[in-house]
C-alpha cells in the first residue's frame, strides 16, 4: 500500500478529468481510472488485448481486472484470461463516503454530507458468490482496495426532494484505507471476523461482519467452498462453522 502515490494519482487523474468536463459531468469511471494508474502507473500496460477480450492491466506476466460490481461479467474473461497469465481481480470498497448532490440544470453543488454506512471488506462476499467456480483456481488473487471517497448523484429522481431513485454521477475517490490480498484458503481468514471464536454459526457471523443474514449466509457458504471453514455439526437449523487455519 502506498498513499503517497495513491494521492499523486488521485490529483493527477481527477485534475484531468474535472478540467474536461467540470463538475457534474464527470461520468462514470474516477474510480476505475485512479486505480488502473495506482496499480500501474506505466499506462503502456492499460487497455491489453487477450484473447479476444481487453484486459484492465497486462503486464505480459500478470492481469489486473478492476471490478466495482456485476463479477458474473467476468465469468468469460477469467476463462480466457486465466489461461494466459495470473489474474488479480480488484474490488474498490467506499469506507467513508461523503455524498454531495449535484442539480442537473445549474450545475450546482450541495456541501458533502457524511453517510451513516461505513464499507467492510466482508460486502465482497455477494459478487464473489457469481465466480465461485473459480476461487479455488491457484492463478486467481483478490484484492480489496477500502478507500474514503466523495460520490455524486444528481437530483433527478422521483421523490419530492428529487433524491430518492437518483442516478449516481461519479465517485472520486479521497483517501486510500487499506489493501486486503486473498490468494489461497489460508488468506480467506481475513475475511472471517477476528472477535469470532473458532466455531461459529452463520447468525454469530452476520453479528460480527455487520452483513444481513442473507449475505452472512453466502458468505459462509463461499468460505466453505474455497476450505477456509469447515461445518462440524449443527445448532439447531444452523451450521456450526469451524476455522481452518493452515
Amino acid at each position: 500500500m502506498d498513499k503517497q502515490l495513491f494521492n499523486m494519482v488521485c490529483d493527477e487523474v481527477i485534475g484531468q478529468r474535472m478540467g474536461m468536463n467540470g463538475i457534474g459531468t464527470l461520468g462514470e469511471k474516477t474510480v476505475h481510472s485512479v486505480l488502473k494508474s495506482y496499480l500501474s502507473p506505466d499506462h503502456i500496460n492499460h487497455e491489453i488485448k487477450v484473447g479476444g477480450f481487453v484486459a484492465d492491466i497486462c503486464t505480459g506476466s500478470e492481469i489486473i481486472e478492476i471490478q466495482t460490481r456485476n463479477f458474473d461479467k467476468l465469468r468469460r474473461k477469467l476463462t480466457t484470461f486465466l489461461a494466459f497469465a495470473p489474474v488479480t481481480i480488484v474490488y474498490p470498497i467506499p469506507n467513508v463516503k461523503w455524498i454531495r448532490w449535484v442539480n442537473p440544470q445549474t450545475g450546482e453543488v450541495s456541501p458533502p454530507r457524511k453517510s451513516p454506512k461505513l464499507g467492510t471488506p466482508y460486502s465482497i462476499f455477494p459478487e464473489l458468490y457469481k465466480i465461485m467456480s473459480f476461487l479455488d483456481n491457484p492463478n486467481l488473487s483478490l484484492k480489496i482496495i477500502m478507500m474514503d471517497l466523495e460520490e455524486y448523484r444528481y437530483l433527478d429522481g422521483w421523490s419530492e426532494d428529487k433524491k430518492k431513485g437518483c442516478t449516481r454521477c461519479d465517485r472520486i475517490p479521497t483517501s486510500l484505507m487499506d489493501e486486503i490480498e486473498i490468494s489461497g484458503p489460508s488468506q480467506y481468514q481475513l475475511l472471517i471476523p477476528a472477535s469470532l471464536g473458532n466455531n461459529f454459526t452463520s447468525k454469530d457471523y452476520r453479528k460480527a461482519s455487520g452483513l444481513p443474514m442473507h449475505h452472512a449466509q453466502i458468505a459462509l457458504h463461499v468460505l466453505h467452498h474455497v476450505g477456509a471453514v469447515d461445518r462440524i455439526g449443527k445448532k439447531g437449523n444452523s451450521y456450526i462453522y469451524m476455522r481452518i487455519v493452515s
